[in-house]
């Protein structure tokens, strides 16, 4: 077959591979998956003993379609493959003794330099902790502005300090309390991030006025009927008058915030204060 295009008239791109990528891998993948590896879409790793938790409530809903039109993709790894002796140990008791297990350094080492190969710098490693920073939009937000993250599931009593310190891990929690695994944790951040991303929500201003974006708890809601059980939906939501309508919207948000979480509202009047001195 020859090529009638003319010379130096620049060639369309091949619509059989469109946005899917082709790298080497030693695992063999299936000829044909309802989720294809994507190039340049947002990606999460998670380096589990758990892989078939996933993608869980990830692939329901909004985030389950933006996965399915590969708006983003998900990668597990399963850490059990990387275990030790005939039974792929992956846990060891504590140096020192103590109650529960510890996994591996030997172990997850290995996992997270596969995972975190040709991955780039702005890529972060995060390991779920309730040790470690507590989630909050601004987190959320700065995640989705990179191009992927790579999650490790912790069990048992922890991992060993030693691959933190190696790998400049960063530890994150969910709360101030202790779960059985980091799997729903990493749900947790990734559905947080994953709505965030260009074109999963459709409606970017839904974001704009949610709570935690102005540092404030969200303002109530309201929707038809106008009356139930004898209560009415607030007159000057009724009014179409736009600039009260905001206003309102504005000292419920500031209102709730301040009776329900002090502590933002005295994060959120520490800026305003800033701002002015500024």
């Amino acid at each position: 077959m020859t090529d009638d295009t003319p010379e130096g008239t620049p060639k369309a791109p091949s619509r059989s591979l469109g946005r899917m990528a082709i790298r080497p891998s030693l695992t063999p993948r299936e000829l044909i998956t309802p989720t294809p590896e994507l190039h340049g879409a947002w990606t999460a790793k998670i380096i589990t003993l758990f892989p078939s938790a996933f993608p869980g409530v990830l692939g329901e809903s909004l985030t389950g379609k933006a996965l399915q039109e590969g708006l983003w993709q998900l990668e597990t790894l399963d850490l059990r493959r990387w275990g030790i002796g005939k039974h792929r140990n992956v846990d060891d008791t504590p140096a020192g003794g103590g109650a529960g297990m510890v996994l591996r350094a030997d172990v997850l080492g290995p996992a997270i330099e596969t995972a975190m190969a040709g991955t780039g710098r702005n890529w972060p490693l995060i390991y779920l902790s309730p040790r470690g920073r507590r989630m909050d939009q601004a987190m959320m937000r700065s995640l989705s502005r990179t191009n992927g993250v790579t999650l490790i599931c912790g069990r048992f009593e922890g991992v060993d300090e030693r691959v933190l310190e190696e790998y400049g891990v960063m530890e994150v929690s969910l709360g101030d309390f202790v779960m059985t695994g980091g799997e729903i944790a990493a749900q947790a951040l990734i559905d947080a991030t994953v709505r965030l991303l260009p074109g999963v929500l459709g409606n970017q201003a839904s974001t704009e006025e949610e709570s935690f974006s102005a540092g404030l708890l969200e303002h109530p809601q309201y929707t038809r009927p106008a009356e139930w059980k004898g209560r009415p939906i607030p007159e000057v939501l009724m009014s179409g008058h736009h600039g009260r309508i905001a206003d309102w919207r504005q000292q419920m948000s500031e209102e709730i915030t301040r009776v329900r979480r002090p502590d933002l509202w005295e994060a959120q009047q520490s800026r305003k204060d800033g701002e002015q001195d500024g």
